[in-house]
């Protein structure tokens, strides 16, 4: 997961779709939504969904009951029911994944490259996805930094292509954990100047489709200027080793010195079918500057 350094300055978000999709308005619910560093989140049914931290103190999750509008896909209300913690040390969480055949969790650490899996009281069930051994080539910053589970598949990525690879690979698993095809993404890459750049998120559709979400920054020097630019791409994972890539829409974000609608965006899922819902890290409100927005994009 990057890093940024701010100064105290505000932030315009600038949002921009295809014709297929609609982004809804970005909400803030400071007082029912602790500070984070929010890095997941997925779906467990009837409005609640578990978010990961990746600063947490223990591996673990918060509950949010999170009430969207059913006819303008808003997002109304939002709080948080609580943590639930593994009792395990602090590994980076970077993304969960609800896997409703088993009614168990499963959460990436990126430090560590792996991906296990918890019962929703927060214990560890002792299973894992069996990621291929060269996963562990990733550096710590730059391992394990997506998982989604939808059609009945898993699917795994890390944040940038492998070292000694051009391409990124996203290994999926089936119901039954076991390794299944790999695939190979390019990603854009670097399309600003001086831009950081990597795939901060995955969501498999039950349609079939596996969504990407590309994120590039950019902090010039004097920090005013600094922007996020976001992307999320369609493809369909098939019989071809390299995935086609389709964009569905795309939103920047900039610092300004007359709004705080900043917004680096993390985590994604399917909220119901044909509604994405997109979480921020806000570097736990940064300098009470940073806010941890919540986004919804029609399909």
């Amino acid at each position: 997961m990057y890093r940024l350094s701010f100064v105290l300055v505000a932030a315009f978000v600038s949002l921009s779709a295809l014709s297929q999709t609609t982004l809804l308005k970005q909400r803030k619910f400071p007082r029912d939504i602790p500070a984070g560093n929010y890095s997941g989140v997925t779906p467990l049914g009837n409005g609640r969904f578990a978010v990961v931290n990746d600063k947490s103190a223990e591996d673990g999750f918060y509950i949010f009951s999170i009430d969207i509008d059913s006819l303008s896909n808003c997002i109304r209300s939002a709080r948080n029911e609580g943590f639930v913690s593994s009792g395990k040390n602090n590994s980076d969480l970077e993304a969960i994944a609800f896997c409703p055949n088993s009614g168990t969790l499963f959460m990436a650490s990126e430090a560590k490259s792996e991906v296990l899996e918890y019962n929703l009281t927060g214990q560890p069930t002792g299973r894992s996805l069996p990621l291929p051994a060269v996963f562990k080539k990733a550096s710590e910053n730059c391992g394990i930094e997506s998982l989604t589970f939808g059609h009945q598949r898993f699917y795994v990525t890390t944040e940038r292509p492998l070292p000694g690879d051009s391409l990124l690979r996203i290994q999926s698993f089936d119901s039954q954990l076991k390794c299944s095809k790999q695939y190979l993404y390019r990603p854009d890459g670097q399309t600003l100047k001086k831009g950081y750049w990597g795939v901060s998120e995955l969501c498999a559709l039950n349609d079939g489709r596996l969504l990407i979400l590309e994120r590039e920054i950019r902090v010039p020097k004097l920090k005013i200027g600094a922007q996020a630019l976001i992307k999320i791409y369609a493809t369909r994972p098939a019989e071809a080793d390299t995935l086609q890539k389709e964009l569905l829409c795309q939103f920047k974000t900039r610092l300004t010195l007359t709004s705080r609608r900043f917004a680096n965006y993390e985590g994604m899922c399917e909220a119901r079918p044909g509604l994405l819902l997109l979480i921020a890290d806000s570097q736990n409100r940064y300098k009470g500057f940073l806010r941890d927005w919540l986004l919804t994009i029609s399909l």
